[in-house]
């Protein structure tokens, strides 16, 4: 099947509409007594897209903050759990990472119907299509070192000194990522794909020795997650840290390398595969991960199709679970029967890459 044309940009905002509205009266009594300097009037815009967590622009005369929310119905367990992602932000802020600053997280449901929090508005471009047309080659070069430097830096902080020593299990990941996906999978299941059932009897035995190496881990680590700052080729922000917990660091760096290795016609992000690289500016997989071992000093094999077969089967769980939550009449974004559609092409071709690691 082929994909939509990406756009180069994401980030814009729409009108709220009747099924995502709120009272918006509650939420600025609410604030105005929490965030200091806060005053109305506000108006509330909501961000495009999104099929988890809903997110929200809000904006009075003196400054901008974003506001991200539980969808209302009857969710997976552990899913969408924004008082996580506060905690992580809280943390990860006061150490000097780059993320919005978080203000207030409101756990009371009758304020606007489901738990959420306020963070500042950070400035900033979020590219959707990995090839960043429009940009030269030195800029791209940059902002791809940037996130390359951004993302290491993460994975060299130490979780347990920011309080940050029960936010996940050490040791294991990629085991207890693959019976996660497989039970979300499972629970959301709307049609029998075979390369799934595959893929859940395979990877469990086929998960590379990398040592008991755990760091904090953003799990969602992709352009369109990186605010780029509005002039200068550089991270001003990492955002959406619903999926972060405690793992190993190759496991955010694989998934972020599937920029290069993703199929083309599975994802409306497009993919590096058949770009000519040299002329984007934009370095090859093998240079990225140097760059970012050399960074860490982390050992193993980025490039391993183990990575690439783990990485589509958990991006075909996460969709097949946007498809659980339509078929359940929960739906938060207006295309989600076009993500329905995309998950059994993610399982073949992540049946593909296990069986270049050995399935058989």
């Amino acid at each position: 099947m082929s994909a939509p044309q990406p756009a180069v940009m994401i980030g814009g905002t729409v009108d709220v509409a009747a099924n995502s509205a709120f009272d918006e009266a509650r939420l600025r009594a609410y604030l105005a007594g929490r965030i200091p300097a806060f005053s109305g009037p506000m108006r509330v815009q909501k961000f495009e897209g999104g099929q988890s967590n809903p997110t929200f622009l809000l904006s009075t005369p003196d400054a901008r903050y974003v506001l991200r929310r539980k969808p209302a119905g009857v969710l997976l367990k552990s899913a969408h759990a924004v008082d996580r992602e506060y905690r992580v932000t809280r943390a990860l802020f006061e150490a000097g990472l780059p993320v919005a600053e978080p203000l207030v997280l409101c756990e009371d449901d009758d304020v606007i119907g489901t738990m959420f929090y306020v963070m500042r508005h950070v400035p900033g471009r979020s590219f959707w299509d990995p090839r960043m047309p429009g940009l030269d080659p030195a800029e791209r070069a940059a902002i791809y070192d940037s996130a390359n430097e951004t993302l290491a830096r993460l994975h060299l902080v130490d979780y347990a000194a920011l309080g940050l020593s029960d936010y996940g299990r050490p040791g294991n990941y990629f085991a207890r990522q693959i019976s996660r996906w497989t039970r979300q999978y499972e629970a959301s299941r709307t049609r029998d794909i075979p390369e799934m059932e595959r893929l859940i009897a395979w990877l469990p035995g086929a998960v590379p020795e990398t040592g008991d190496r755990t760091t904090i881990i953003h799990g969602d680590y992709s352009f369109h997650n990186l605010l780029v700052h509005p002039t200068e080729p550089k991270v001003s922000a990492v955002i959406d840290w619903e999926l972060s917990t405690l793992g190993d660091p190759l496991g955010d760096l694989t998934y972020h390398m599937m920029e290069w290795s993703r199929p083309d016609g599975v994802d409306v992000r497009g993919t590096l595969q058949g770009a000519d690289l040299g002329a984007l500016g934009i370095p090859t997989a093998l240079e990225y991960a140097r760059s970012y071992c050399e960074r860490t000093g982390f050992g193993g094999d980025p490039t391993h199709p183990f990575y690439r077969a783990f990485n589509l089967f958990r991006v075909a769980a996460i969709l097949q679970g946007i498809a659980g939550r339509a078929r359940d009449g929960v739906q938060t974004g207006a295309n989600a029967e076009e993500i329905i559609l995309r998950v059994e092409p993610l399982a073949r071709a992540a049946w593909i890459a296990a069986q270049e690691a050995g399935a058989s």
